[in-house]
């Protein structure tokens, strides 16, 4: 067994952008209690890219930036895509999806508008939409307190595949049941509500 292919490997593996030589040999040297050659390192670096060459790995080794990174091969790219596709959907929650609803009819629309509408307290519910670039401020209302007015994002149009808001469908054509599941994978609802949202 290579000691040291491995723990340079497993470096490359973790870390979450291209890591440097130097980076590498900083951590081992600290490890070990000794100073790593240089070209120790970049042997080990060298059998790695061999190794994971191979045809039947579905990883590659890539160089950035000056540092290593490993990638998934091209040839696997469309099951990725699908399998992130999937796990983006499933991570809204209904109550995110009621709340996103809410705002993509009524826009602009300010949270307590939202809230009125759904009954429920939606601050974690905003928070998720606007983490995830669904939505986004688009103003200040002309009310008392001068509240925040929300409305959908570009990114809101891909996720759902329109090109223009007019495309959404009216909402009498639809139920609320329909309203919710939105975006949910057919077999998995979350329930990443909080407890200040969990009345949806």
């Amino acid at each position: 067994m290579d000691f040291l292919q491995n723990h340079i490997e497993a470096l490359i593996f973790c870390a979450p952008s291209p890591v440097k030589v130097a980076d590498i040999q900083a951590c081992l040297s600290e490890m070990f209690g000794a100073d790593v050659p240089e070209e120790d390192i970049k042997g080990a670096i060298d059998r790695i890219e061999q190794k994971f060459a191979a045809e039947e790995s579905s990883f590659q080794l890539n160089r950035a930036a000056g540092g290593y990174q490993f990638l998934t091969k091209p040839a696997y790219q469309a099951s990725i895509s699908i399998l992130l596709k999937q796990q983006s959907k499933k991570r809204l929650s209904t109550a995110a999806m009621e709340t996103l609803s809410i705002i993509a009819y009524k826009q602009p629309i300010s949270k307590t508008e939202v809230e009125n509408i759904r009954g429920v307290n939606c601050d974690y519910a905003v928070q998720k939409l606007m983490d995830k670039g669904l939505i986004e401020i688009k103003g200040k209302s002309e009310s008392v307190g001068r509240p925040m007015l929300y409305g959908t994002t570009v990114k809101f149009m891909e996720y759902f595949g329109i090109n223009d808001l007019n495309e959404m469908p009216v909402p009498k054509d639809f139920s609320q049941e329909a309203i919710s599941s939105i975006g949910e994978s057919t077999d998995t609802k979350e329930t990443e509500i909080n407890n200040t949202d969990g009345q949806a």
